[in-house]
């Protein structure tokens, strides 16, 4: 089935605003392949079962963003779909019974969509064939695939779904780390890691061919590398020009958020920054540099937006400990002592580019929250772990920093960060079980869009031993403007 373009619409202005359309990628059975040996070169930490984390996690976020996003596909259906008897059809892309949202979409469908045609499939795998070093018979095999398979084989690695020909790619569920739409643009990313090359070809192929991105094909970026990086000694960060979407916010309506770490460089930050000003597609852009450590390895790992006051962040990377009853001036945060790990500079159009520091992302935050979404109540920061020592420490690395906003206020985490849950719970905000809302939505006892300040916990016995939260496994399309 091929999704067309007719009633996609590209606008992304905000972390927060109402979602209303993204792309995802399920769980694959490539995933099921990552062995010890080679699992850091595939930049996992650990081996996940993938059966359990299909049917017992990923599935139930597919349910939960279904009635957030595109409820007629869902409403009265969660008994029939969850049964054994449906065998997971619902959530499959290569499946009759697959639910072929245009607001929840799949990245493999997109894929396989594109692949019928000959002239893109022979490109395309002659492109995945020179990367991988495949023979040309293999070559020839692939190209007189059919479709549907052919896109399983480059996504999982897998003939037949056993037989692996070529490493798999089972970052893609992260999503958000092979683009990121910027108001009606989308950035196409430049990986740091040689693992998640193929990501980026496969959706550079997707975003230039699909008819669903047909009226935004002129609006696409691509980001080139420096001029003779390759004559340069050494293969540094510094170096190469490399960029991740895990390090891109589109914070607020001309504000762009742009991580230096380990997936991004600071050519990688500068070459955005300059091609966003040419455009004019923002008036500020913020570099945040933060340790290049595989602890943190993008911004989206130490913080995001929950509602336009109120920001989870890893408070070893920010400022001491404070009172929120005396932090209701702007100054309280830019008066603390600047961070010693974290540096923060900014360049605005409207002040002649001329740099503006901010001494700790509490500073930087507040001042988001104030003045740009013009917020008249304090600041508000949950920490992870409630910035207890060593479960700070611990929840960041199983992603407490790292959520998704449905709408303002409405963001989804993993259960098993209970430190930080309770943090959320002590500023005011309700908890729920991801099994429990699906069940009170589907009665009517809740309505999805009057949510409001709720953390929903997924079960994360599995996915979060991948190293990504939610904000990694989604690339939002659009969101509605918040209001100021």
């Amino acid at each position: 089935m091929v999704l067309t373009g007719n009633n996609l619409h590209i606008d992304v202005r905000s972390e927060i605003g109402r979602l209303r359309c993204l792309l995802i990628h399920s769980p694959d059975s490539g995933i099921g392949k990552v062995v010890p040996s080679k699992a850091q070169d595939w930049l996992f930490e650990d081996i996940i079962h993938l059966d359990s984390v299909r049917k017992n996690e990923y599935d139930l976020y597919v349910k939960l963003l279904m009635y957030f996003l595109d409820p007629e596909r869902i409403n009265g259906r969660l008994d029939e779909i969850s049964s054994p008897e449906h065998k997971r059809n619902f959530f499959k892309p290569d499946n009759a019974g697959f639910h072929a949202s245009a607001k929840v979409i799949e990245m493999q469908t997109l894929l396989s969509d594109i692949l019928e045609d000959n002239n893109i499939r022979e490109k395309l795998v002659a492109s995945v064939c020179a990367m991988e070093n495949c023979t040309y018979s293999l070559q020839e095999t692939l190209i007189n695939t059919e479709p549907v398979e052919l896109a399983k084989i480059l996504i999982s690695g897998s003939m037949d779904d056993h037989d692996l020909i070529f490493a798999p790619i089972p970052n893609f569920i992260f999503s958000r780390d092979v683009g990121i739409a910027i108001k009606d643009h989308l950035l196409i990313s430049k990986p740091a890691k040689p693992a998640r090359a193929r990501e980026t070809l496969l959706m550079r192929y997707v975003f230039f061919n699909h008819p669903l991105f047909k009226a935004y094909r002129n609006n696409i970026i691509e980001i080139p590398d420096t001029p003779q990086h390759f004559l340069k000694p050494g293969e540094g960060n510094e170096e190469r020009t490399t960029l991740e979407g895990g390090d891109i916010m589109m914070i607020s309506e001309e504000h762009v958020l742009i991580g230096v770490s380990e997936r991004t460089s600071v050519a990688g930050a500068n070459a955005i920054i300059r091609t966003l000003f040419d455009k004019k597609l923002v008036k500020k852009a913020t570099v945040i540099k933060i340790p290049t450590k595989r602890d943190f390895m993008h911004i989206d790992t130490i913080f995001t937006q929950v509602k336009r006051n109120v920001w989870v962040l890893l408070g070893s990377l920010s400022m001491p400990q404070f009172d929120p009853e005396t932090a209701t001036t702007g100054n309280y945060f830019s008066q603390q002592k600047p961070s010693k790990t974290v540096e923060i500079v900014q360049f605005n159009i409207d002040k002649g580019y001329q740099p503006k520091r901010f001494v700790n992302l509490e500073a930087l935050l507040d001042d988001i929250s104030r003045n740009e979404f013009k917020s008249e109540e304090p600041t508000r920061f949950i920490y992870s772990g409630d910035k207890e020592f060593p479960y700070d420490a611990r929840e960041q690395w199983t992603d407490s920093c790292n959520l998704l906003a449905l709408q303002e206020g409405v963001v989804i985490g993993y259960d098993r960060n209970d430190k930080t849950a309770a943090a959320f719970e002590k500023n005011g905000f309700k908890t729920i079980s991801v099994a429990d809302l699906l069940l009170q939505i589907e009665q009517g006892e809740t309505d999805p869009q009057s949510m409001k300040d709720t953390l929903i916990l997924m079960p994360s016995a599995e996915l979060s031993r991948a190293r990504g939260g939610f904000h990694c496994m989604s690339m939002p399309l659009c969101r509605e403007t918040i209001d100021k």
